[in-house]
């Protein structure tokens, strides 16, 4: 039999040879059937071994050198009960021959045949990205392994597309983005993400043992329970040291990771369309294509990892990637009118926003059909007469006088049984023919999956933004799925809902900003029930959490920044008590919030003097460090899950400035806060020191880096919920 041997890598790494140094970020090598493709930051190795099967190699540190890859030789079988595909990391292995694991992808035949073994067959590079073609061994089923390279982000994407090249049909009943192999051995620890309602993003840490471990969403979003991202490290990495591999699903709507250690010292991740209630069937010719996997590894610890998707998301998944402008402080009414919405009563709280330096103003839900409470209207997306007699164009303009842009609540994929648009079609709801309808919050879910409903909703949007000057839309989603049927579809069809559902709404939201390019748009589902890098190539923010309750915020926000970008997370200042019946002072709120993209949502009518000029004072230091906060890097120097002092840093792109947040929950015994270590600064720069409101023990400055990273600040914190900023700006 030939010897094939194929091997891809990616790599990076500062004190490399100067041929590595110079490299392209893909280079082939034809004698060898090696592909390299270069990061900056980790390597990554696949080979072809001599039976044909794509086996994975490597993912770690960087490698740079291509000869050091061994030859890819098949495995001896254990027993008859350990045949070597248990023991081959296999790149995308089939559901077939000998292979009882979690598989990348599983068939049926239109005869009942479900064996499935895919073979090498070819490649293509074209600039940063590759393409292998894998084949089955008996008909013309083809596999499409898509790797795209991002050299200066430390980050691959991975997806598959999956063709029917047969003259008959087949049925998919797995389809996944990609299966990634640690390095081999014991000891690994997960990290996950897991939350419900107004308490998302919680971080999990747990020693990853023999058996499955799945992350999944089966509620047809991304979902609160769980998120799409996971980080894997040897149990040893802390915030700032240790081996951290991690990776984040772009997909928002039935998903499942799957973590696996094997009996034989082997630790797999696999990602994509969740398998739960999946069929997805393809006529010859047909194709499909599973959602990009972005991974890579980070050699010094979780806030390394952190850092390199935050600039990945920022400049390379955004709308406008590095054009995109920072997140401008909004006012969002809901709390201060909920349904009760009108024209004076908007123009009153647009007033006192403009005063504190408000940029946008959103009104939220209220303002259409028959909307005075949740259990009517959803659907018609008419203004209200008698709450907006000469609909929103007054409103709007008096907003655009005072300086501000204006944006919209919306609900779009939702409807009331008691609204008009459900009394005329009944039949665009998911339904199973004769069986109950289940109403979550008094509505029901339109079925995206029709083009008709599709079709409507962007028309209802588009009309809307076409006839208002309206620069903002909050998309909301307040339930998820339920009764997934389609009956118009047929039975071999109705199950691709879950996937062309997904599809439409991205088609309704590319559409929306083609047409509208001045047009943001927040992605919300009751808080972070749509958060993934799917949803965040088509939205500028995302609404992290129903919960405002600023001492809450700190561990939602520490969990969903472990994933996601600081430029994306919505943060608002409300009134108290909030959840959990708990009032914070008013600075303790807006220091909280600042940490990400600033925004009010207290009812404005009831804030004092007093309270409206340190709304000011806030918001004004905000906009000074907002780049910095958006665009720099974060550095998380105290937990709130392990400290009583909760502090995090960021430090602007150029290095010219720096900010450290501070929070103190409770003291106790009169200690005083510890000293807080800072991070990324330079250690020969000198910085002068600005305490926003004196609390800063240390003298104003100007002191070193070197000593502000190994001697600290220390923080007059004292009491319960006390906290403050300090601003370090480098001295020429």
């Amino acid at each position: 039999m030939h010897h094939w041997v194929a091997v891809l890598v990616i790599s990076s790494l500062a004190l490399v040879t100067e041929s590595s140094a110079n490299a392209q970020s893909i280079r082939y090598d034809e004698a060898r059937h090696i592909w390299l493709l270069t990061t900056k930051q980790n390597s990554y190795a696949i080979g072809v071994d001599s039976n044909g099967a794509l086996r994975n190699l490597y993912w770690g540190a960087p490698l740079w050198r291509m000869d050091d890859l061994p030859p890819v030789l098949p495995r001896r079988e254990l027993s008859s009960f350990d045949p070597p595909q248990m023991m081959e990391n296999e790149e995308f292995p089939g559901w077939g021959g000998t292979r009882y694991f979690e598989p990348a992808i599983k068939m049926t035949r239109a005869d009942g045949d479900r064996d499935l073994v895919l073979k090498y067959a070819s490649q293509k590079i074209l600039g940063d990205k590759l393409d292998i073609d894998l084949k089955d061994i008996h008909d013309e089923v083809d596999v499409t392994l898509h790797y795209t390279v991002y050299p200066d982000y430390g980050i691959i994407s991975r997806s598959a597309t999956v063709r029917n090249s047969t003259a008959a049909p087949f049925t998919l009943d797995s389809a996944q983005s990609a299966t990634w192999y640690l390095p081999p051995g014991d000891g690994y620890q997960l990290t996950y993400l897991s939350g419900r309602w107004a308490a998302e993003t919680q971080i999990n840490r747990e020693p990853i043992h023999e058996g499955d471990k799945v992350l999944e969403s089966r509620k047809g979003h991304t979902s609160h329970n769980f998120n799409p991202w996971f980080a894997i490290d040897h149990g040893d990495a802390a915030e700032e040291s240790g081996s951290v591999w991690f990776g984040a699903l772009a997909w928002s709507g039935n998903w499942r990771i799957t973590v696996e250690q094997t009996p034989y010292r082997q630790v797999r991740v696999t990602g994509g369309f969740n398998t739960f209630d999946f069929q997805y069937p393809l006529n010859p010719g047909e194709s499909v294509d599973t959602p990009e996997f972005y991974a890579g590894y980070a050699a010094n610890g979780r806030g390394a990892a952190s850092r390199l998707l935050h600039r990945f998301e920022r400049e390379q998944i955004l709308p406008g990637g590095l054009t995109s402008r920072t997140r401008p402080v909004l006012y969002n009414s809901w709390e201060a009118t909920t349904f009760n919405v009108n024209e004076p009563g908007q123009i009153q709280l647009a007033d006192k926003a403009a005063k504190l330096g408000v940029e946008l103003f959103v009104m939220d839900d209220g303002w259409f059909g028959k909307r005075n409470n949740d259990r009517a209207g959803l659907g018609d997306w008419v203004v209200n007469p008698a709450k907006f007699p000469q609909g929103l164009t007054g409103l709007i303009k008096h907003v655009n006088d005072l300086g501000m842009d204006f944006g919209l609540w919306v609900e779009p994929e939702m409807v009331n049984p008691d609204s008009d648009l459900y009394r005329r079609h009944p039949d665009w709801v998911m339904n199973f023919a004769g069986r109950p309808r289940s109403e979550l919050r008094n509505q029901l879910v339109l079925n995206l999956a029709r083009d008709d409903v599709k079709e409507y909703i962007f028309q209802s949007l588009d009309k809307l933004a076409s006839e208002n000057n309206i620069k903002y839309f909050k998309w909301d989603m307040n339930r998820p799925f339920a009764e997934p049927g389609w009956p118009e579809a047929g039975p071999a069809n109705e199950r691709k809902l879950w996937i062309t559902y997904v599809r439409n709404l991205y088609e309704i939201i590319d559409r929306l900003r083609r047409k509208h390019p001045k047009l943001e748009i927040e992605s919300c589902s009751g808080g972070g029930g749509r958060v993934d890098l799917g949803i965040l190539r088509r939205v500028d923010e995302v609404w992290t959490s129903d919960n405002t309750e600023a001492f809450d915020r700190l561990r939602i926000q520490e969990g969903f920044s472990q994933a996601y970008a600081p430029k994306i997370m919505s943060a608002w200042v409300t009134d108290v008590p909030n959840q959990n019946g708990r009032s914070t002072p008013l600075q303790y709120r807006f220091l909280v919030a600042m940490q990400g993209a600033l925004g009010i949502g207290a009812n404005l009518n009831h804030w004092t003097d007093h309270d409206a000029a340190l709304g000011t004072k806030m918001i004004a230091l905000y906009k000074s460090i907002r780049n910095t906060v958006q665009l720099g890097d974060l550095y998380r120097l105290l937990s709130p899950i392990t400290n009583d002092v909760t502090a995090n840093q960021y430090v602007s792109s150029d290095g010219k400035q720096a900010v450290l947040f501070a929070f103190r929950h409770s003291q106790e015994f009169n200690t005083p806060a510890p000293a807080i270590l800072l991070h990324g600064l330079d250690e020969k720069a000198v910085y002068r020191l600005e305490s926003v409101d004196g609390k800063l023990i240390d003298r104003q400055g100007p002191l070193s880096g070197a000593y502000l990273m190994h001697n600290g600040v220390h923080l007059n914190l004292r009491g319960d919920f006390d906290s403050t900023a300090v601003v370090f700006e480098r001295v020429p």
